[in-house]
């Protein structure tokens, strides 16, 4: 049979779905044999695309039907091995086999590192992936290797990109000589020799059925004249999806690419993001022509109205064209069937989206689809759609790095690299798949007491940091009962980690380190983290990993190593067992491609997002891209501009946004905005699907808390009170309340900055042990200083920022001891605890420093790292801390001071900054009660008064704890939500 006179070329427009056209043609040809469907082919481009084929076959079939064989063509940027159907076995010399895809990744990441020394592991992985994406593209191209040594465009680059170039260069002058010491070849390059192998078998032997390249757009070289081959096979069809047959000449000559200029030789740039630029690359390179391509004759129920294609290649005309939408006709502009929701947040438009999903079930057999690139939106939607146990086909899958194996790798990787620091160390013990089973529970306990007990700066770095955490020390009951609950449960958690420990010591290597994760990881989890389809793909990347590892980076510093794992996990999709709702379907873009649904929702319109930002070529430069005739990095703009033409012919559309994303306000895609523009006043909002997503959570009654005031029994108030609480206890009642009775303490951070507290903290304790050597020699308090900047838990930027300072002010305490101790001042007691009973009340408090005057009185000393309370404050009731002081030490509260003492001085000693120097004293009070401050003498009674006022009220009586805002006293707001603060505030509640 010889070969047609013309290609058998075809287009399904966009407004028809594709898999039900095609098999409704099919079968209207070759549905009366089923000998001949059977020996039929049909080339596709995916497996997404394979199983909608099959699903259309087995709708439109009635009964039983032998299908024809439904063969993945493979896409270069997938990654897929070519179909078996397709390799012709013991046909000519035999093809070399395909280099394994994180071998060349390994092997890559080692050659980056050869001729850039110093590279980490990661990094060398990162750029080597990059240098195989562009391998890759250059042989489906099929550019030769040494087509960059013809360039001479040194002049036009800068130094980077000619440094870039330069190393590129070398890398791929030795990369065919790395293939060829294994016996492979990459795999793009095994596919040019496929296709072209088999378009050479079927030139000389027809296959004896007939052969449809269906919905396949790929413009590589080889891909084009194998369906060229097909299209001109006896039985042979090519069948494109969306090819635009509305537009004019005009427009589609538009799109590209352009005659050189015949005065300087530079031709414009193409318009590579246009939704038919790839169908017209391919067409130029299988030497046809849009005149060549008829329209698929058949249809299907699901298929919308045929205005709509007209009306989508209009929106998305080439942009110097645009301004016919001005001249459209109403008809040729509307978009009936499409509409458009634009919600605030990503969390609202999840929301809608899964309600809209909901609905279309509601009809029966109507099908529904969501199409998005946004994992995270996905994610979320496929979560509010188990609201209501609708389990959605999520085909697109999940990256391993986010799912339970992939993070129990990596934080155990983040550990190792961050020697047990307590975010990382909390982050591995607390994973959902450690201690899986019966233990679990006893094994939570044990981590929560290490959690608080880990609240506050940083331990010394590596297991041994927690072992001196939990070494015996003081502090109050409840505080020692849970240092030894822990310390009975750290040695089994211990042995478990310091193996990981251990094997950083000994493991140089990325093959020891893997293997040395991977070890631990199932010791850890009772090798739960290799089990199931999740982990069935984490157990196949890590055996790769790690038979490959010794022909991979060779500098491997185990601190990269966290950040190689996410970067190969990353790389693995998986996608969940079969058996979702056989209605519903969420798509990514790949996945999507010929598949179609009654309601199809496109979400995620933001820039960025659908179309996503092209990703940099570290390698070669734009201008070098293009000379060497690949596709610019733009290019994957004009196919994700072809997906969302082609879901859009969908009967009913739904269209989504958010106008704020997760890092900030979100600008329009560009195809949102085309089509608004386009549509003007007939864009039809689908604001219900907001409002349902904002009434579904919102409480049909609204009945704010009143300001809280909790009255509980006198005998469960305390009577012993530190001078501390005091201020507390007078600016807010309800804060004491929760604090004193209740016991609620705000717990810090894990691993936390050394703050405000640790700093006053670590100086009274520095001035404490100076003070009470009694040798008040200032280079040994300078000395203690310092050594208090080298614990392990200071951060260096602390270390660099307020050591200068300390420093200053520690200089400056010294020499005002010296000073006061030639006036004839003496320093008594430091640190030193008292009490004193004050109308039934226990008040206790400790000063920082006593002296004793040289007039025989006794002074208070107070120190601050920060601004001392303003005398203001002291006159309004508050910051009396001084003055409760003076009353313990008047009451003999105080030992070692003589009978009856009196207070003669109230200093506070600030380390901050006051004028030109670090350090000033300040007191609250005067002697002549000057500047409207309290006399000194009248201090301590004016002090007991307003104690004693506080005392009486709270602590002897029965007024109620009221939650107040005084902003005479600083309001730390460790009880806001407790008391549940913006339901009542700013309420006229009385």
């Amino acid at each position: 049979m010889g070969e047609q006179t013309h290609p058998a070329l075809y287009t399904i427009p966009a407004h028809r779905a594709f898999a039900d056209a095609l098999v409704s043609g099919l079968l209207a040809r070759h549905g009366k044999d089923v000998r001949a469907l059977a020996q039929g082919m049909i080339l596709l481009p995916s497996n997404r695309a394979v199983r909608a084929v099959r699903d259309a076959f087995v709708r439109q079939s009635g009964g039983g039907l032998l299908l024809p064989r439904l063969v993945t063509m493979g896409d270069p940027d997938l990654g897929e091995q070519v179909g078996g159907a397709l390799d012709p076995l013991g046909e000519g010399d035999p093809i070399p086999p395909a280099i394994a895809s994180v071998r060349r990744q390994m092997i890559l990441a080692r050659m980056v590192q050869d001729v850039k020394p110093g590279t980490d592991a990661a990094l060398a992985l990162q750029l080597g992936q990059a240098l195989g994406s562009v391998l890759d593209q250059m042989q489906v191209e099929q550019v030769p290797l040494n087509a960059l040594r013809d360039l001479n465009l040194s002049a036009e680059l800068s130094s980077h990109w000619q440094a870039s170039l330069t190393l590129f260069e070398i890398l791929l002058s030795r990369w065919p000589a790395e293939l060829a010491r294994l016996g492979c070849i990459d795999l793009a390059d095994r596919r040019n020799r496929l296709f072209d192998r088999l378009a050479t078998r079927w030139a000389d032997t027809p296959p004896p059925g007939f052969v449809v390249a269906a919905g396949i757009s790929t413009t590589a070289p080889s891909v084009a004249r194998l369906l060229r081959r097909v299209a001109e096979m006896p039985q042979g069809m090519v069948v494109f999806a969306g090819l635009d047959q509305n537009m004019d000449e005009e427009a589609w000559n538009a799109i590209g690419p352009f005659d050189p200029d015949p005065l300087t030789g530079h031709a414009s740039a193409p318009h590579e993001t246009h939704p038919q630029y790839a169908l017209k690359r391919l067409l130029d390179r299988m030497s046809a022509t849009r005149d060549d391509i008829a329209q698929w004759r058949w249809g299907s129920e699901h298929d919308a109205r045929a205005v709509r294609g007209r009306n989508i290649s209009n929106a998305m005309l080439p942009p110097r064209l645009t301004s016919r939408w001005r001249d459209l006709k109403t008809a040729d502009r509307s978009l009936a069937g499409v509409e458009a929701l634009e919600v605030a947040t990503p969390g609202e438009e999840a929301q809608a989206i899964a309600i809209a999903l909901r609905e279309a079930l509601e009809t029966p057999e109507r099908t529904a689809a969501l199409v998005t690139p946004d994992r995270q939106l996905a994610t979320r939607v496929s979560a509010h759609l188990r609201r209501w146990g609708i389990e959605a086909d999520d085909s697109a899958g999940l990256p391993l790095s986010r799912l339970p194996p992939g993070t129990l790798l990596i934080a155990m990787a983040e550990a190792v690299a961050e020697r047990f620091a307590p975010v990382a160390l909390l982050t591995l013990l607390k994973h959902p798949l450690v201690m899986r089973g019966e233990a679990r529970l006893a094994w939570l306990e044990g981590v929560r007491g290490l959690d608080l007990l880990l609240r506050g700066p940083r331990p010394q770095a590596g297991l041994v940091g927690i072992d001196l955490l939990l070494a015996p020390r003081g502090g109050d009951d409840r505080d020692r009962r849970l240092r030894d609950e822990v310390r009975a449960w750290w040695p089994d958690a211990r042995a478990l980690l310091e193996r990981l420990e251990e094997g950083v010591r000994i493991v140089s290597d990325l093959a020891g380190q893997l293997a040395m994760i991977r070890t631990q990881a199932g010791a850890l989890s009772g090798d739960m983290v290799w089990s199931g389809h999740q982990g069935h793909a984490a157990a196949d990347i890590f055996a790769e990993m790690e038979a490959f590892a010794q022909e991979g980076p060779r500098q491997a510093d185990i601190r990269a190593l966290p950040l190689l794992l996410e970067h190969m996990l990353a790389g693995v999709a998986v996608r969940p067992p079969q058996g979702g709702h056989p209605r519903i379907a969420i798509l990514g873009l790949i996945e999507a491609r010929l598949a179609q649904a009654d309601l199809m929702i496109l979400g995620g319109l933001n820039e960025g997002t659908w179309p996503g930002l092209p990703a940099p070529d570290p390698w070669l430069a734009p201008r070098v891209r293009r000379e060497l005739g690949l596709p610019g990095l733009e290019s994957r703009i004009g196919l994700a501009a072809h997906d969302f033409a082609g879901a859009l012919g969908a009967p009913h559309v739904l269209i989504t946004r958010a106008r704020r994303g997760s890092g900030g306000p979100a600008v329009a895609s560009r195809f949102w905005l085309r089509l608004k523009a386009m549509a003007g006043v007939q864009w039809k909002a689908a604001d219900r699907y907001a409002l349902l997503a904002q009434a579904i959570d919102r409480p049909h009654m609204h009945a704010p808390e009143r300001r809280p005031a909790p009255i509980p029994p006198t005998q469960v108030r305390p009577k012993l009170i530190p001078v501390t609480d005091v201020d507390r206890l007078k600016a807010d009642p309800y804060a004491f309340y929760a604090r004193r009775i209740l016991r609620l303490a705000r717990l810090d951070p894990v691993d936390a900055d050394a703050g405000p507290a640790w700093r006053g903290t670590a100086v009274h304790e520095i001035l404490q042990h100076w003070a009470e050597e009694k040798r008040f020699d200032p280079a040994d308090l300078e000395a203690r200083a310092r050594a208090m900047f080298e614990r392990p838990e200071v951060h260096p930027l602390l270390r660099a920022l307020w050591q200068p300072r300390l420093i200053e002010a520690i200089r400056w305490i010294a020499a005002e001891v010296a000073k006061d101790k030639a006036e004839g001042r003496t320093i008594l007691a430091v640190e030193q605890e008292g009490r004193a009973e004050i109308a039934g009340v226990t008040l206790m408090g400790k000063a920082d420093r006593i002296d004793r005057l040289a007039d025989g009185r006794i002074g208070i000393i107070d120190y601050k790292t920060g601004k001392p309370p303003s005398a203001r404050q002291v006159k309004a009731g508050f910051a009396l801390q001084l003055g409760l002081l003076g009353i313990i030490a008047e009451l003999g509260g105080f030992e070692g001071l003589g009978p009856r003492p009196q207070a003669g001085d109230f200093e506070y000693w600030s380390l901050a900054k006051k004028g030109d120097q670090f350090g000033y004293r300040e007191s609250p009070v005067d002697p002549m009660g000057k500047r409207d401050k309290i006399v000194t003498a009248d201090f301590t009674a004016h002090a007991h008064e307003q104690f004693e006022g506080v005392a009486n009220d709270y602590l002897l009586g029965s007024v109620p704890f009221r939650a107040e805002i005084n902003p005479e006293v600083a309001n730390y707001g460790d009880y806001d939500q407790l008391m549940r603060l913006e339901e009542w505030y700013g309420r006229d509640d009385g």
